[in-house]
């Protein structure tokens, strides 16, 4: 059987991250790691870097960070500093491994008017009408970063 330990998100700059994740939507640093350098580290015995072999990035130098919000979700933050070329627009939806992490809160509309004051750009609401979810209101809203979030009630 298998359960849920974390989602990992990767970040333009972690300190950053963790003060809109921590400071603003309210989750706590659980620990910080690294930074971890795949040219500090061992090669494998294919001559392959550790990086390579254990995260599947050749030449990566990250730092990553674990928070949890109220509840128990956990969240890894993980910023990579190599290698170059990496690719730094986020992800549409639509996108293959594009995501987003939902939030719930009581009353939507005023939690995307106090996140948009705080650097998020929010989408327009989704006001349910029919089906298991009618009457719930949601919303896709950016990150500080690009990132997608939605907003439940």
């Amino acid at each position: 059987m298998f359960t849920v330990d974390h989602v990992s998100r990767t970040v333009p700059d972690l300190d950053q991250a963790l003060a809109f994740y921590c400071g603003v939507l309210g989750a706590e640093e659980l620990y910080r790691m690294g930074p971890m350098d795949a040219a500090e580290m061992p090669t494998g015995p294919d001559g392959r870097d550790w990086m390579e072999t254990h995260v599947g990035v050749q030449g990566a130098r990250l730092t990553l960070a674990m928070i949890a919000f109220a509840g128990g979700a956990r969240i890894q933050l993980v910023q990579y500093d190599s290698p170059d070329g990496r690719r730094m627009e986020p992800p549409l939806n639509c996108d293959l491994g594009g995501h987003h992490i939902a939030l719930r809160v009581d009353d939507v509309p005023a939690a995307a008017a106090w996140l948009a004051e705080r650097g998020c750009k929010p989408l327009e609401p989704i006001e349910i009408g029919a089906g298991p979810l009618a009457g719930k209101t949601n919303l896709y809203i950016q990150d500080p970063f690009g990132l997608q979030l939605e907003l439940v009630d």
